[in-house]
């Protein structure tokens, strides 16, 4: 079952380090219209169109791999403090009673508004317009991944309600707290403190 988890989570990962480059695009697109804008007076009616279309696409697709690194936002400051099998019954609450019925929600109705779109071969509305087809199948894209990866949570749920702790998760860049920094220069709290009293002592004799 662990074998499975991981896997989806590398998934989940894949798809957002994939279109996370969307990023670079959108950058270089952005650079080049200011150039052509300001300097060659030459500007693309098409452009603030594809600037949207990257950044939905970034902003979508970066959904599973945020949940995967268990990075979505919520009261840390209570839920914290909560013993694990607390934690899990309380997310497997909310994924089964707002978080898949929204995401399957999503997904459907994403499917047939993207085939809709692609039937008629839809085109943005600016003077130089842009095929908005491909664009919308985004949607069910990053929903189905999306539903992938609460699926793959429910069931940690489950394994943490039954043993009590959290299942490891796929690895990948994590910020860097206090503790771990202080880990990894060797430095304890009763250095930090001497070092306060050092200098606190240096400011009293000026």
């Amino acid at each position: 079952m662990q074998s499975f988890l991981l896997t989806v989570d590398r998934l989940s990962t894949w798809v957002g380090k994939t279109f996370a480059w969307s990023v670079v695009l959108l950058s270089l697109l952005i650079g080049w219209e200011v150039f052509c804008r300001y300097v060659l007076n030459r500007p693309h009616a098409w452009v603030l169109d594809a600037q949207i279309m990257l950044y939905g696409t970034l902003f979508m697709t970066a959904g599973a791999y945020t949940l995967s690194k268990n990075g979505h936002v919520r009261g840390d400051v209570l839920y914290g403090f909560l013993q694990p099998r607390t934690q899990a019954a309380i997310d497997l609450t909310l994924y089964i009673v707002f978080f898949m019925p929204g995401i399957v929600a999503l997904t459907w109705a994403g499917w047939g508004y993207a085939n809709e779109s692609l039937a008629i071969r839809e085109q943005t509305f600016s003077a130089d317009s842009l095929p908005l087809y491909p664009f919308k199948f985004v949607i069910p894209l990053a929903g189905g991944a999306l539903l992938l990866q609460g699926v793959v949570e429910i069931i940690r749920c489950g394994l943490c309600l039954r043993d009590g702790f959290w299942h490891r998760r796929d690895d990948d860049v994590e910020e860097v707290d206090v503790d771990k920094l202080k880990e990894m220069v060797s430095v304890k709290d009763s250095d930090l403190e001497a070092l306060e009293r050092e200098l606190a002592a240096k400011g009293g004799l000026k």
